[in-house]
């Protein structure tokens, strides 16, 4: 998940209205006339804040013939709320892995990983860039698919076909690698646009 919905996401719950909103939504969905009327405020002030607790992915709507019945997105909630411990934990991973070496023995696992890395990848990719097969093991997964989202551009978005396109470089079952890549967050999705997310939050092998 990029940063700036994370943002979004949380400058849309810092409103009182609008966490009063979420709280009577939690018991189920209502329609815009029932919120103004339990919150004593007009229909088009629901409006306002409605279109902002949507943009950030925290309530969804549905019509019922001519009714619109907005519905607490909790699954997302959950989601958005879980992903800023997430950056902060994996921050503090990547901080940690930076920090000046002070013993002998701290610079040779860092070479024991470096050289276990370069030997998974030479053992998965062939010389001439293809991916031989997607390795079973989780750990050795993980660097191979870092090594492959490092080609990527960080900054810009690209569309799905592109994504695909740039997987089949490597190899053909692209739509599996493609799920891979956002489940283990090094590229955040959205409308079919796919964009690297900060380093921090990929997984880390």
């Amino acid at each position: 998940m990029q940063l700036d919905k994370l943002v979004t996401f949380h400058k849309a719950l810092a409103d009182p209205t609008r966490i009063r909103i979420l709280a009577i939504l939690a018991n189920g969905p209502l329609h815009g006339q029932a919120l103004a009327g339990k919150l004593g405020v007009t229909p088009p002030t629901i409006t306002h804040h409605m279109t902002k607790l949507r943009e950030a992915g925290a309530v969804y709507e549905r019509r019922d013939k001519n009714t619109i019945y907005f519905y607490l997105h909790e699954a997302n909630m959950k989601r958005q709320s879980m992903a800023v411990l997430d950056v902060l934990e994996k921050a503090k991973s990547a901080a940690g892995d930076e920090l000046p070496a002070d013993n002998e023995q701290t610079e040779r696992r860092k070479a024991d990983m470096a050289e276990e890395k370069l030997h998974v990848i030479r053992s998965f990719i062939t010389p001439d860039g293809k991916l031989k097969q997607i390795p079973a093991q989780r750990k050795k997964k993980l660097i191979v698919f870092e090594y492959m989202v490092r080609g990527l551009e960080r900054g810009r978005k690209y569309q799905e076909k592109e994504i695909n396109e740039y997987i089949k470089t490597f190899h053909e079952d692209f739509a599996t690698i493609r799920r891979e890549f956002v489940m283990n967050h090094y590229m955040y999705r959205e409308d079919g646009i796919y964009e690297l997310n900060p380093e921090a939050m990929w997984a880390k092998a």
